[in-house]
């Protein structure tokens, strides 16, 4: 009887599955993961007029209780809007002009005295006192490497927010969502993704076998990108692409800001990349193998990713050839929270050739894109990820940038940074990434020591 089940229930799910894949490989939809999308926006939108609603009942609730306790001559009890206390706010406002500059006295000014005299005063200090507090509370850095905060909860447990039990109603819905993330969603997505890799290693290894390369190359590239559309929709993937006029299709680098390994996948369903990096084991590096078979990908093992000369060497020979497709880059290094660009290396910018800049911004209120590499590791991620609502971006292809006369290199990654994290609605910061796992470097120190020194001189 069980089995007689099994088998009839086995057939219209193949057919789904193969349905969903089908779909994916040729990148069309039928509109369900925007129906669906629209779904979680009516939800969430529910959600916040009830958590709203039940956070005026105990706010009424607990000023009726300070009265109570002020009308009987008790201490009265401070009522903290737990709203209030994680809704992600900035907590430090600084000034526009932190540490303003030592001015001459008008004594000197008058006598002309050109001779430098060193003076101290104790409140110069307190400046930098006021600064040094204020980074421990609250630094521009750290926090780009934290989970970026909702304005509102989205049904998920792994934000600040914790409304599930506010409400019998939201309770359902939470336990409704979890059944649906977990026990539907889940099963499915791992499916899917453990057949995109599994096409992968296949086709690229018959594709390697084909000796013509003037046929080799498009099966390459379309294996590629059927590649990682069933990664992205093993994800419930919804990507928006816009000024299409500026995708790259000539050897060159594409440039893009860094959230998530997700980035090549998303990118990579529009546009066929070659990809650089370090070589990995376990899941990726299953992934990188299986590329490489039939497509230039430049792969170092963690020793060679060091050598400077040895990678702009590999990527210039990359650059040289027409037929190769664009690398696919991202200068930050390490990956930023979706609020900020950091510090681009200046290395892709000294190889030569055209920039393809591109802008990825990603929808936090269906699942937190970013991956703190520090605090997950990438199974541990990749868990999170298919057990989140959905993964919702919008890219921004933006016209091609090149190297101006007499700009240098780190000049020119600056200007490109600066134009996509405009675009992307991101905050431009000049701080280096690797401050995520490394102490500041001896040199900047040193500076910040020689400007403090300076601003005690009067002239």
């Amino acid at each position: 009887m069980l089995y007689g089940i099994i088998s009839i229930c086995w057939i219209p799910f193949a057919g789904f599955v193969s349905f969903l894949v089908l779909l994916s490989a040729i990148n069309k939809s039928v509109g369900v993961r925007k129906a669906y999308v629209n779904i979680l926006l009516r939800i969430f939108e529910y959600g916040r007029v009830s958590i709203e609603t039940a956070s005026k009942v105990n706010q009424e609730l607990a000023k009726e209780k300070v009265s109570d306790d002020q009308v009987q001559g008790l201490e009265p009890v401070d009522a903290v809007d737990s709203e209030e206390a994680s809704n992600g706010q900035v907590l430090i406002t600084r000034d526009a002009v932190l540490l303003p500059q030592a001015q001459e006295s008008a004594h000197d000014k008058a006598n002309g005295n050109k001779k430098e005299e060193f003076c101290f005063d104790f409140e110069n200090c307190l400046d930098y006192v006021k600064s040094g507090i204020e980074a421990i509370i609250e630094d521009d850095v750290t926090s780009r490497f934290e989970a970026e905060e909702l304005k509102s909860w989205n049904m998920l447990t792994r934000t600040n927010r914790h409304y599930e039990f506010i409400s019998w109603k939201i309770t359902m819905i939470w336990v409704i969502g979890f059944a649906v993330r977990y026990f539907i969603l889940m099963p499915l997505r791992v499916l899917v993704c453990f057949i995109g890799v599994l096409f992968a290693v296949i086709t690229n290894a018959f594709v390697a076998l084909i000796p013509y390369r003037f046929l080799r190359l498009p099966l390459a590239d379309l294996t590629f990108k059927i590649t990682f559309r069933l990664i992205s929709s093993s994800l419930s993937s919804l990507v928006i692409f816009h000024n299409k006029q500026y995708k790259p299709k000539t050897s060159g680098f594409c440039v893009a800001n860094h959230t998530t390994p997700l980035d090549v996948a998303i990118l990579s369903t529009d546009c066929t990349f070659s990809l650089i990096g370090q070589r990995h084991g376990g899941f990726l590096g299953i992934l990188q193998r299986a590329l490489a078979r039939a497509s230039p990908h430049i792969w170092f093992e963690r020793g060679e990713a060091k050598d400077r000369h040895l990678v702009a060497e590999r990527l210039k020979q990359h650059v040289s050839d027409p037929n190769n497709p664009p690398i696919l880059i991202f200068p930050e290094g390490t990956c930023i929270n979706n609020t900020s660009v950091m510090q681009f290396k200046k290395g892709s910018f000294e190889v030569g050739g055209v920039i393809y800049p591109v802008a990825i911004k990603y929808d936090p209120r269906f699942g937190d894109a970013f991956w703190n590499s520090s605090k997950y590791s990438m199974m541990q991620y990749l868990y999170m990820m298919m057990t989140s609502w959905a993964i919702v971006c919008d890219v921004w292809y933006l016209p091609p940038m090149y190297r101006q006369e007499g700009e240098s290199a780190i000049d020119f990654a600056n200007r490109v940074k600066g134009v996509i994290a405009k675009q992307g609605g991101l905050v431009d910061l000049v701080w280096d990434g690797q401050l995520k796992r490394m102490k500041p470097k001896k040199e900047w120190r040193e500076i910040q020591q020689v400007e403090f020194a300076n601003r005690l001189k009067s002239d």
